[in-house]
């Protein structure tokens, strides 16, 4: 035989008269936050760049050196094939610098090397969401930013001795690419290295979210073609740039100065962070952050 609870016991305990009309709990349904698939995958990068940091400062040091290497070699190709298309039909250099600049970014991803522009991107988000402090961010973040400079010094030094560098006429594509770089305002550096990292950092994002290799790759030179044929300001791709035409022109580019390289890199920098870290990586960050299904 079944037992039945003692309706008359539950109610006199409670204090309450007995009616014979059993009463229901409310159910209260708890919310559930849908989990976002892109931070998911971005968290787990910050917790790598960490941990990397916190356990072998030199191992991550050497990662952003390569990130680069990988540029300078990008940068190479990129005026090289600019400087032979030019001869070829003028006007055409534009085409191959962006087409082959963009094989940069690839190098670099498929290679895992760390890139400061993506990491402006990776630490705000991190503090955000509270998966990084802000000392450890800033640290992690201005390492590597300060050793994708040196990196990009060093092999942009050691390309420029290599033959297609050697003996260029003052007027090809890269010095006066370059000249043209330095002569912008403080304005148009600024704008144009926020949209430079708002297209970086999307590419970023595709290849997190893409799982085939191929497409990956497709993908990221489209992508990064946008902000290389316009011309954009990067911080990090001006390291090499700057450095393989200055020591490829035996510094007589006209306009290059230590004041005017420094004036391109402070505000690129600056640019580059809204668009990278705040345009994108802030604004995904706070949309994300919902009870809604609608996520990343």
């Amino acid at each position: 035989m079944e037992m039945q609870p003692n309706m008359d016991t539950q109610a006199a305990e409670n204090g309450e008269e007995y009616t014979g009309i059993t009463r229901e709990t409310p159910v209260v349904e708890e919310k559930t936050v849908t989990e976002s698939p892109l931070f998911k995958k971005i968290d787990a990068g910050i917790h790598n760049k960490v941990t990397l940091i916190d356990s072998s400062f030199a191992r991550y040091a050497a990662r952003s050196v390569l990130a680069t290497l990988f540029l300078t070699l990008g940068t190479a190709i990129a005026f090289g094939t600019a400087i032979q298309a030019e001869k070829v039909m003028p006007g055409s250099g534009k085409f191959a610098f962006a087409f082959m600049f963009s094989w940069s970014l690839v190098m670099i991803i498929f290679m895992n090397a760390e890139l400061g522009t993506s990491n402006m991107l990776f630490m705000t988000v991190g503090v955000y969401r509270h998966k990084v402090n802000v000392g450890k961010a800033a640290k992690i973040l201005f390492t590597c930013v300060l050793f994708n400079l040196i990196g990009g010094i060093l092999f942009g030094y050691l390309v420029s001795l290599t033959g297609p560098f050697q003996n260029l006429p003052a007027d090809n594509y890269m010095f006066t690419g370059v000249a043209a770089k330095l002569a912008k305002s403080t304005w148009q550096i600024l704008v144009e290295g926020m949209f430079a990292n708002i297209v970086v950092n999307t590419a970023f994002v595709i290849n997190l979210r893409m799982k085939d290799d191929a497409g990956k790759v497709m993908a990221i030179i489209f992508v990064i073609f946008i902000f290389a044929f316009l011309g954009y300001e990067h911080v990090i791709a001006n390291f090499p740039a700057f450095s393989l035409a200055f020591f490829a022109s035996h510094g007589t580019i006209t306009g290059m100065t230590f004041g005017s390289i420094l004036h391109n890199l402070i505000f690129a920098f600056l640019g580059n962070y809204i668009g990278g870290a705040l345009v994108i990586g802030m604004t995904y960050a706070w949309m994300d952050k919902t009870d809604s299904t609608y996520v990343d």
